[in-house]
């Protein structure tokens, strides 16, 4: 149903800016999450990713995606072009390296969305990745979810709903889980998340270095 591939392995230089993920099943809230987070958190910049499926009602180029042909986007996994990517239901997504990189020359820090494949390639690449997963409260709730969207047959929800089990069986392998009941709920959690991820260690010890280079150098005086 899809495969993927591994990308070379490339880490950010030290400078470089934040990385975070966000996965969820379908029907679990996440676009709505993530389009609140963007504007409250100005610093995130999201990595518009590449597919090669057709766009649909109301989705525009450069915005939702970029949509490339087969041609071109097999042409850039030749290259090594791509961070991440899998062929899903026919169709290619990934994540573009170069733009994620454009991203952190320009002083933002970088969200992506992507699926549980493609969030175990970049934390393969990307040990500081700051990965989150977003739940439904239930199994039922996001059965419920799906059918009142409207826009997919009962044959797609069920199928939805078989991949979803799959991917929750995988939210193990993430660093954060929110559970999408009450949504502002859901959103504060995952804005907590944002904001504490800058102030592990591994990130402060760079930031903070001239401070703590100056405090060794005072107790060997």
């Amino acid at each position: 149903m899809s495969q993927s591939a591994e990308s070379p392995s490339h880490c950010p230089e030290p400078s470089a800016g934040d990385l975070y993920l966000i996965a969820a099943p379908s029907g679990a809230g996440k676009t709505s999450l993530m389009r609140e987070l963007l504007r409250r958190e100005p610093r995130l910049a999201l990595s518009v990713s590449d597919t090669t499926r057709s766009p649909r009602a109301g989705e525009i180029d450069g915005e939702q995606y970029h949509f490339i042909s087969v041609e071109q986007f097999e042409a850039g996994i030749d290259a090594g072009d791509y961070l991440e990517y899998a062929k899903v239901y026919d169709n290619y997504y990934g994540t573009r390296r170069s733009r994620v990189e454009a991203l952190w020359a320009s002083g933002r820090d970088v969200l992506l969305e992507i699926d549980v494949q493609g969030a175990s390639q970049v934390a393969g690449q990307f040990p500081e990745v700051c990965s989150i997963f977003i739940l439904p409260p239930s199994l039922d709730v996001l059965a419920e979810r799906l059918r009142q969207r409207g826009s997919d047959a009962p044959e797609v929800i069920r199928r939805r709903l078989a991949e979803a089990s799959r991917e929750i069986e995988a939210c193990s392998r993430f660093r954060w889980l929110v559970v999408n009941d009450v949504f502002e709920q859901a959103l504060d959690e995952l804005i907590a998340v944002v904001r504490a991820w800058p102030l592990r260690l591994a990130r402060q010890r760079i930031a903070l270095a001239p401070l703590l280079e100056e405090s060794r150098s005072r107790r060997r005086i």
